[in-house]
């Protein structure tokens, strides 16, 4: 009796399985020798991390994954000295991805920094809240420069046991999408979804993720519709020297009415700037000779020039309040550490804006991380939000394999849709209206906000809470 094809795909060795699918799979289609069952645009941290965590499952043992990255090929990623000026702060959640795959142990070897405490105070009020980590055996989270996390997954990427079809300096031109691109033919019904990369060259795909940024020309071409509005504000980012060696585990951040300004960790010696401002004022820091840049940001964290006597006083009120009704339960505040100098070329800025996608999803189409949204960096857990797109929809994909379902099946496609924007938009609104309510000093706004973050501050199941959202 001849064999079954299932007991064929079962026998075969991952190579060969992946040879036979293509052939059987692709056959009835006009372009066979280059179709895929999945094609990933764009080759970020994002979407590198997508293509490393399909390459990793066994349920993808057959299946052809395709990654479109438009930069050339790094090679194997090398540690600079310097620190980069662009840097994440990465959730527990996230190095649990990253670690399923190997990416972050890859991370430990080269360089990290753990965020033990965080502190976030009101340059117009003494209201402040801290985060510790005592109650948790992890650390709040790990800073990390973005190329050490994207070489370090691509690392992984190129030891995956299935092989992925990576191809640099490599992007689309269009997209035709089946029922949603006018160049799609009825008449033709081909059911996935034709990735034109120029020339007579293109890729047919039972399912295409858009990993392309906030830019996205796979969301453009899905029509999936956006909310987005631009803040007005400007993030300049440098990599600063500390007066001295300290354990520098902790993260600072303060509100000014023209935007946050953080101090994030990177080593006993340097940590990494994030201040939001103005446009004007952005460009005004990145002109400053490096002396006077340096003035200005202990200027920013130390000086008393917005402080509104009203709010002091409804704070020293309601503190001395919460100490009588709850002894010690307060955190102290503490001090930042005095900033030195910053690195030659580390000064850069980049807008800032708020973008959400309507639907994340179509037929034979999925988006993920600043595809599908972007947000303002004052919470750090823009990246955070696109490694959870990432696990989320390699679950639901491992479920769709295992069920014998189509990839590009718009079912299961969906679910991953509501799981993810049950999680995304709470976080999506929340950061905004933190931005707004902190991008003021109308008076009865400062004295409203003081109060409420000295009363979380003195509630410590609370805070655990905040902690347990922000690190899922």
């Amino acid at each position: 009796m001849a064999m079954s094809l299932s007991l064929l795909f079962r026998r075969c060795c991952p190579k060969n399985r992946q040879a036979l699918h293509r052939l059987f799979s692709t056959a009835s289609t006009s372009e066979s020798s280059d179709d895929a069952d999945i094609v990933i645009s764009g080759g970020g941290m994002v979407g590198a991390s997508m293509a490393c965590a399909l390459a990793y499952s066994d349920s993808f043992a057959d299946k052809r994954i395709v990654l479109l990255e438009a930069a050339p090929d790094r090679g194997d990623f090398h540690l600079p000295k310097r620190y980069s000026n662009r840097t994440c702060a990465l959730s527990p959640s996230t190095a649990g991805l990253l670690s399923s795959f190997g990416a972050w142990e890859e991370i430990e070897m080269m360089r990290s920094q753990p965020v033990r405490r965080m502190q976030v105070w009101d340059s117009c009020s003494d209201s402040m809240i801290a985060f510790s980590q005592e109650d948790m055996t992890e650390p709040l989270a790990w800073i990390v420069e973005n190329d050490v996390i994207l070489g370090a997954i691509m690392r992984r990427l190129r030891q995956a046991p299935n092989p992925v079809d990576i191809r640099f300096e490599t992007s689309a031109k269009s997209f035709v999408i089946p029922h949603v691109s006018e160049s799609w033919e009825e008449k033709s019904k081909h059911p996935w979804v034709k990735v034109e990369l120029g020339g007579e060259k293109s890729i047919y795909t039972r399912l295409l993720v858009g990993a392309d940024g906030s830019k996205s020309a796979v969301r453009a071409a899905a029509k999936l519709h956006t909310v987005k509005w631009n803040y007005e504000q400007t993030a300049v980012v440098a990599t600063l020297r500390l007066a001295e060696a300290i354990d520098n585990n902790v993260a600072w951040q303060r509100f000014l009415p023209t935007g946050p300004i953080a101090l994030l960790p990177l080593s006993e010696e340097f940590s990494s700037l994030v201040w939001t401002t103005t446009p004007e004022d952005a460009k005004h820091l990145l002109k400053l000779p490096e002396e006077s840049f340096v003035d200005a940001v202990n200027d920013a964290y130390w000086h008393e020039r917005d402080k509104n006597a009203l709010a002091d006083k409804a704070v020293d009120g309601f503190s001395q309040l919460l100490n009588n009704i709850m002894p010690g339960g307060t955190a102290m505040k503490q001090l930042p550490p005095t900033v030195t100098g910053v690195e030659e070329k580390s000064r850069a800025a980049f807008p800032l804006e708020l973008m959400h996608a309507s639907h994340y999803v179509r037929p034979r189409v999925a988006l993920i991380g600043d595809a599908a949204h972007r947000l303002h960096p004052l919470a750090g857990q823009g990246v955070n939000l696109g490694f959870g797109d990432v696990e989320c929809l390699t679950r639901i994909l491992e479920q769709a394999v295992a069920g014998g379902s189509d990839l590009g099946s718009l079912n299961h496609l969906l679910t991953y849709e509501t799981k993810r924007q049950r999680h995304n938009l709470p976080v999506v609104a929340t950061i905004d209206g933190l931005q707004r309510l902190y991008s003021t000093d109308f008076t009865p706004l400062v004295v409203a906000r003081s109060l409420g973050l000295t009363a979380v501050n003195s509630l410590t199941m609370f805070k655990n809470l905040i902690i347990q959202r922000a690190t899922a």
